[in-house]
């Protein structure tokens, strides 16, 4: 067993060679001061690790799951069927699948009553997901949600400038 630091996401990803896409993720949950559990979990080489992470995952004080895989990408539906916990799904391209689309439709067709809030595919659905994660802490956290607002704002005020420079 794996021990766990204390944080409240955890980033899963079910290869190694998933890292390079989820690391922009991780880097965009560190600019609002959040250390992610990072873990490699395979949904499929590792059901049982998979399964005890979910069972688990509340107590040790997770409180959002981010959950990245290509090809079949079973990694977040097999965790939103063993936990409360809201679990945020980002399909990835993988060697010699279909473009990352296979991903998206075996992360986003979950059957009712097992949601996974399914991002974009690669990596804007990476940082998307970080974002989304810290929406979901925000409404409890006011530092947080202050750390988020600045963001938003920070984000149009480069697309100002960007438009002003343009004229």
């Amino acid at each position: 067993m794996v021990s766990e630091k204390k944080s409240a996401v955890a980033v899963l990803m079910g290869s190694d060679s998933d890292m390079d896409i989820m690391q922009s993720c991780i880097a965009v949950l560190g600019e609002f001061g959040i250390e992610p559990v990072v873990r490699i979990i395979s949904a499929h080489r590792t059901p049982e690790i998979a399964a005890e992470f979910a069972d688990n995952a509340a107590q040790n004080g997770i409180k959002v799951i981010i959950a990245a895989a290509g090809m079949a990408a079973h990694l977040a539906g097999a965790l939103a069927g063993r936990t409360t916990l809201p679990v945020i799904g980002v399909p990835l391209i993988s060697a010699g699948g279909l473009e990352g689309v296979d991903a998206l439709l075996s992360t986003i067709q979950m059957p009712p009553g097992v949601p996974v809030a399914t991002m974009a595919i690669g990596a804007a659905g990476a940082k998307n997901a970080a974002i989304f994660a810290v929406q979901i802490l925000a409404l409890t956290d006011e530092k947080l949600g202050e750390k988020l607002a600045d963001f938003k704002k920070n984000q149009r005020k480069k697309v100002i400038e960007k438009d002003s420079a343009l004229q």
